[in-house]
């Protein structure tokens, strides 16, 4: 494998067009628009019943920053249980302090909460005040992987600093980058990063939001538009991240 690919999906229909196109994981969340919440737990079954694809499951009650109250703590400790009742394979979570911080006793908490199942410490990584001290408070709470851009608006943008986290990470942590990578820059930034997984939204509009919008001049179909993620799209994804495996294989 060049490159393990995860996508993030919020219905039903985005995740069997993923594993349709021969994703390797899928992350499944609530209201992409809003930066992901959890998913319902009538989401996180029917994906569950029409995908075989590894599932990770957000955990994240609201939208805005990751400092909880102890009661929007209460609820991602249900939240974790809930999604191992419901088949998940793994989660997506993080808690930072008011210092932006990573929150080390209640992350490493929901960590072994968890278990058994693999934990991704999520893009609340980026928003601390120093990633490698960050990096090393998330492999104090055994988590599995990290998801960052590097702290960057994009991996690209971010690449050296992702770079670093790998090298700092080295076999205790799976660094997973995120941040815009498509098929166009997917080589590139494996290539400088050193990576061996990547996060990928891939979603386009719906082509109903895109016929209702041609169709009317009322703002409330605007307001909100609904994306999708294609199979075609996570084909040329994975055709292009070939490439990573080629080179390699020229290089030896």
């Amino acid at each position: 494998m060049p490159v393990l690919l995860e996508v993030t999906v919020d219905s039903v229909a985005s995740a069997v067009a993923a594993e349709q196109g021969g994703v390797h994981r899928i992350e499944l969340c609530g209201s992409l628009e809003a930066g992901g919440i959890t998913p319902s737990a009538g989401l996180i079954a029917m994906v569950r019943k029409r995908v075989a694809v590894p599932l990770h499951v957000l955990v994240r009650p609201r939208a805005g920053d990751f400092c909880y109250t102890a009661d929007e703590f209460e609820v991602m400790k249900r939240d974790v249980l809930l999604a191992k009742q419901l088949g998940a394979h793994g989660l997506a979570l993080g808690i930072l302090t008011s210092e932006r911080r990573v929150d080390v006793p209640r992350t490493r908490e929901l960590v072994e909460l968890a278990r058994p199942l693999s934990v991704t410490f999520h893009r609340a990584f980026d928003a601390t005040a120093d990633l490698p001290a960050a990096l090393e408070d998330v492999v104090s709470t055994r988590a599995d992987r990290i998801l960052t851009s590097g702290g960057a608006a994009t991996a690209e943008r971010g690449a050296a600093v992702i770079a670093r986290l790998v090298a700092l990470a080295a076999t205790r942590i799976i660094i997973l980058a995120c941040g815009h990578i498509r098929e166009h820059n997917v080589v590139t930034l494996v290539s400088a990063t050193g990576v061996k997984e990547v996060h990928a939204s891939l979603q386009t509009q719906a082509a109903s939001d895109r016929a209702v919008e041609a169709n009317s001049t009322s703002i409330v179909f605007t307001a909100s538009r609904r994306v999708e993620l294609l199979s075609a799209t996570v084909e040329r994804f994975l055709q292009a991240a070939e490439q990573v495996a080629s080179g390699e294989r020229r290089t030896q």
